[in-house]
């Protein structure tokens, strides 16, 4: 009786591991971002979408949208309180200016220092880079997209590698309840940036 249950239990086991659907995305951090979408405890998702969940909508990864920004510092700026889309003012400050090249046509954006990620376990080293281009409201969320830029020496670093690839949308694209910085409109890229994550489309 005793080795009927186990082979029954065992059974049980089996068919919950084959029903795990594996991972979607063509990259390390498509398959990580889908991950954290999946998961209850991270998930930006209402639970009803969440329900339904497979994969975000991504662009083809390319490798134009991986650039390498000449970093001019603004040292000595204060922290300012951004606008975000509730009343929550998140504490920013310009860190500097990035200038980097896109099929061959010149962009600068503000590159920011936040306090939230400052105090981030692992993300002290982490700038923040939100942008605007001419997909938002047509294939990327209309408010526009934030990267996070890691830096290996936070003094000293010139030159910055920024991936579009890794571009996300704020969480309030997909469930209002949360409070996300507004992109400057200085921040404004006058081409389509057609990397990253695209609009959410909820069922």
């Amino acid at each position: 009786m005793q080795k009927f249950l186990y082979f029954i239990l065992l059974l049980i086991m089996c068919s919950c591991f084959q029903k795990k659907e594996p991972l979607l995305g063509d990259t390390p951090y498509q398959r990580s971002l889908n991950a954290s979408f999946k998961d209850a405890s991270t998930s930006p998702l209402k639970k009803k979408d969440r329900k339904v969940f497979k994969s975000l909508d991504f662009f083809d990864v390319d490798s134009t949208y991986i650039v390498q920004a000449r970093l001019e510092r603004t040292p000595n700026t204060e922290f300012f309180e951004m606008p975000t889309t509730t009343d929550r003012k998140a504490k920013e400050r310009v860190f500097g200016i990035v200038n980097f090249k896109i099929k061959n046509e010149d962009f600068s954006l503000k590159i920011y220092e936040s306090q939230d990620l400052m105090e981030q376990e692992g993300y002290e080293d982490y700038l923040f880079l939100p942008f605007l281009d001419l997909t938002n409201g047509d294939s990327t969320y209309g408010g526009g997209r934030y990267i996070e830029v890691g830096l290996h020496d936070k003094e000293n670093d010139s030159i910055i590698t920024i991936d579009f690839n890794t571009a996300f949308n704020p969480y309030c694209a997909y469930n209002e309840d949360y409070s996300c910085p507004i992109v400057p409109r200085e921040n404004f890229l006058n081409t389509e940036i057609k990397a990253g994550v695209k609009a959410f489309v909820k069922d």
